[in-house]
């Protein structure tokens, strides 16, 4: 729910135009996050997670998330350390398969938690980025880290759409370059989000339903990636990130206390 007012599942096309707004923000934000502004990624998910079921919410923002992918490789296209994708990638699948069959078993309630603790998680990995402490020079730059980084990337991803900030810590503790880091993380994300479509199509949660609603949304993913590509150099990515940032911690927070309400009127 958002704001009071009821969720919608995407059996029906009739959205209301104030979720058609929302769903809008959410597309920019994704061009924005995929081509230069990767600190926005989190707030697209807690966006759908507000308006849609839990799981509808996972489906519905997959096919956005793969335009914004193709939009970035084509402005990182010569950018990529294939190295480290390889490293990751065969266990980013494993840990989709895992998620695959967690959210096979859980109901929405218990995946709107069980999202909304991931997003938890992967919003203190993004305190502890900021302060780059734990990040540089950190554990996380040892060979034996990437099939762990892997496997809860995949994961989290599967689940929620969500493994931006566990990567951004990652790749960060191995000191790449601004382009190599957007580069690698562009065509990390592609390869596992199309990885995922079998996966969440088999579970009925990307839907040809669910894709008709997105192709309306191209647009704006364009633009927003537009935008992330032109502007990022030219404002104050950091003041804009935190921003992003703030406003994703009370969305979070809004979240998991309709989950919370949500466990209590269903189990309590």
């Amino acid at each position: 729910m958002l704001l009071g007012l009821p969720c919608v599942v995407f059996g029906s096309m009739s959205y209301e135009f104030w979720q058609w707004l929302f769903f809008g923000l959410a597309a920019m934000i994704i061009g924005m996050s995929k081509c230069g502004i990767p600190g926005l990624g989190i707030l697209n998910v807690v966006i759908f997670q507000n308006i849609l079921l839990a799981k509808d919410a996972t489906g519905f923002g997959l096919p956005l998330l793969i335009i914004g992918d193709i939009c970035a490789m084509i402005a990182y296209r010569r950018h990529a350390e294939w190295k480290q994708i390889v490293k990751l990638i065969p266990w980013a699948g494993l840990g989709v398969i895992g998620g695959f069959f967690v959210l096979g078993a859980i109901d929405n309630v218990q995946a709107r938690l069980l999202i909304g603790i991931s997003l938890v998680i992967m919003i203190i990995l993004h305190v502890t980025n900021d302060g780059k402490s734990a990040v540089v020079g950190g554990g996380l730059s040892t060979p034996l880290m990437a099939p762990i980084i892997g496997a809860m990337a995949g994961f989290v991803s599967m689940i929620a759409n969500a493994a931006g900030p566990l990567m951004m810590l990652y790749l960060l503790a191995m000191r790449m370059p601004k382009m190599a880091f957007m580069g690698t993380s562009v065509y990390f994300f592609t390869l596992l989000n199309l990885f995922k479509v079998p996966f969440l199509a088999y579970l009925d949660i990307v839907t040809l339903e669910s894709i008709g609603a997105n192709l309306r949304l191209i647009p704006l993913v364009l633009g927003g990636a537009f935008i992330g590509y032109a502007f990022a150099r030219r404002v104050n990515q950091l003041w804009f990130e935190r921003t992003a940032f703030w406003l994703t911690i009370i969305a979070v927070a809004y979240m998991i206390w309709n989950a919370a309400k949500e466990v209590i009127n269903a189990y309590g």
